[in-house]
């Protein structure tokens, strides 16, 4: 399984917000790349990193962080505003290994074939993003009357591998993943489902690897306020090896 240190940021600052809401943001520094180059020495191959400023407005120029943060050594997982061809076009010509396709999952679904024919199945994840079961779009700030279980079975059924599956009302909160939510997704789609929201502590970690259906899991809050270390949650996930 593979464990995806997060790196959120929000004007060029480090940030996480809690339940995805911008206006209950903590800043944790004001240097992306410095953040993914410690993650890496932590023994990290992936990161995800998402531009808050692209999810919430559609704005991302990141042009010189990707590219230093790939630069370094690591696999990116881009997200954040990917809504267009271009969009998608340019994330990849900075450096980044794999996109995020979110929002434009459910509005534009052509954009997700296209972009799986053009870089491939593995450059590319969907990010289903749901509170209460349904699905969030424009930053997790529009709640739809799509279950993520059925646009997990419609993305799969486009060809897409990789998804994201965020439980919006934990994310930031450090109270536990959705581990029942992630397990049935898995089955229910039969996608390689990567874990968000929530995660707190290795046990979170031993629980998704052992479940044998979860991909992955991306941690954001309990790293930065240290109550889990990166390197040993490598070691409990079995390495960051793709």
């Amino acid at each position: 399984m593979i464990v995806y240190p997060a790196i959120d940021m929000r004007n060029g600052q480090v940030v996480r917000l809690r339940e995805g809401d911008p206006n209950r943001q903590t800043v944790f520094g004001d240097d992306p790349v410095a953040v993914a180059e410690r993650w890496l020495k932590a023994g990290a191959q992936w990161v995800h990193m998402v531009n808050l400023d692209g999810a919430f407005a559609g704005a991302h120029d990141n042009g010189t962080i990707l590219p230093r943060v790939a630069a370094a050594g690591l696999k990116i997982q881009f997200g954040g505003g990917l809504r267009s061809e271009a969009d998608i076009a340019l994330a990849f010509s900075r450096g980044v290994t794999r996109v995020v396709i979110g929002t434009a999952a459910v509005t534009n679904p052509e954009l997700v074939r296209w972009a799986i024919a053009q870089y491939g199945v593995d450059a590319v994840c969907t990010a289903l993003d749901a509170r209460d079961g349904y699905v969030t779009t424009h930053g997790w700030q529009e709640k739809t009357t799509i279950h993520v279980h059925d646009l997990g079975i419609q993305v799969a059924d486009m060809g897409v591998r990789h998804c994201l599956f965020t439980d919006v009302g934990l994310d930031g909160s450090l109270t536990g993943v959705n581990f029942a939510g992630t397990v049935a997704l898995a089955r229910a789609s039969g996608l390689a489902v990567i874990a968000s929201g929530g995660v707190q502590s290795l046990d979170d970690i031993s629980a998704l690897k052992d479940s044998g259906v979860v991909a992955g899991a991306v941690i954001g809050m309990a790293l930065y306020e240290e109550r889990i270390d990166l390197a040993a949650a490598l070691g409990v996930a079995g390495g960051a090896a793709c």
